[in-house]
């Protein structure tokens, strides 16, 4: 096989930033996607109906006219945010979901959830709407070891939330382990999850390849190898519960290359190709179409695009780097050469 046709694909969850980083990082992942779930942790995060709008503004703004990219919305899940504005934000169109992100877990989440049981009413409202929740699904006490957060969060907290709200529809994003893959793969149909393309390539390893790997550190962090090979599975197994999310997260290479190195990978710039080698690596491409451009949408309730795109098996270098202006970001397999090339 030397091309390889695809529907359009979509990216079920991305981070496109704002400013000057978002006119970099929104068209990378534009040329690809005909649509993507933009995370709302942005300082300061997006919790309204208006703040969302004009986000969404800002991307339509930045993106090339002839992507045709859809931006869809989320709204930042706060201790005390208003389950009447969420509602109306997803009635009117504007919010496609609602973010979940355990205070502190990640970059831009001080604001996020102390505690979920004072969000009883907001499941209860998107329970009763069918409106999505995404989930970081990590606890954060310190005590706990940082490569086990994601396992104690599903008996602590995801388990009995769905007790609790049985009806509501749930992605578990970015999952890094097999206790996710098995979690998810046992639940009800209203329960799914996404994977990202780094999180089937790398595990804990490759953060300490001959020395600190600051480029290959996100979170959730990446595992041991045994839980890499689990997503592997999952991704290519034509289960409709697993889905493309790429969680692409760009960031300054000084601020990754720093005493407090910031947690992200920026994968927009060769996502559909990589996730094309590993599917290949795991004699599987017949099957890429369905997670990357089909399940995604049917969970979401949405319909598949019309569009298709093509990727060429052609070896091409990824850059060391990736510059604009005074902006220069390390994209995921950075030095490396990708033997899958998306055809403009």
């Amino acid at each position: 096989m030397e091309t390889l046709t695809l529907r359009r694909p979509d990216d079920w969850h991305v981070h496109l930033r704002d400013g000057e980083m978002l006119a970099l990082a929104a068209n990378f992942t534009a040329r690809q996607f005909a649509r993507a779930i933009v995370m709302p942790n942005l300082v300061p995060p997006v919790t309204t109906v208006a703040a969302a709008t004009h986000y969404r503004d800002r991307i339509r703004h930045a993106v090339r006219p002839d992507h045709g990219f859809t931006p869809l919305m989320t709204a930042y899940l706060t201790d005390d945010i208003d389950a009447d504005e969420i509602e109306r934000g997803f009635r009117e169109g504007v919010f496609t979901a609602c973010k979940l992100y355990p205070a502190n877990a990640t970059t831009n989440s001080a604001a996020g959830v102390t505690d979920v049981k004072k969000l009883s009413a907001v499941f209860e409202r998107m329970q009763t709407i069918g409106m999505p929740l995404l989930i970081h699904g990590e606890v954060v006490s310190p005590e706990i070891d940082i490569f086990d957060r994601e396992a104690v969060f599903l008996e602590t907290t995801l388990g009995p939330m769905l007790k609790d709200f049985p009806a509501l529809r749930v992605v578990l994003e970015h999952i890094t382990t097999e206790d996710s893959v098995v979690f998810v793969s046992e639940a009800g149909p209203n329960v799914a999850a996404t994977i990202t393309a780094h999180h089937l390539r790398i595990d804990r390893n490759d953060m300490f390849a001959g020395g600190m790997r600051p480029h290959a550190y996100c979170l959730p962090v990446a595992k041991r190898r045994k839980h890499r090979e689990a997503l592997r599975k999952a991704a290519t197994s034509g289960n409709h519960k697993f889905f493309l999310g790429t969680d692409s997260a760009p960031h300054h290479k000084s601020e990754k290359e720093s005493a407090c190195g910031c947690a992200g990978i920026f994968s927009a710039p060769v996502a559909i190709e990589s996730y094309a080698q590993t599917f290949e690596e795991e004699g599987a491409l017949a099957k890429l179409e369905g997670f990357a451009s089909e399940f995604g949408p049917q969970f979401y309730r949405l319909p598949l695009n019309d569009g298709t795109v093509t990727l060429e098996r052609t070896a091409h270098a990824v850059p060391d780097v990736i510059e604009d202006g005074h902006i220069a970001i390390v994209p995921f397999h950075a030095g490396e050469s990708i033997h899958w090339r998306l055809v403009d």
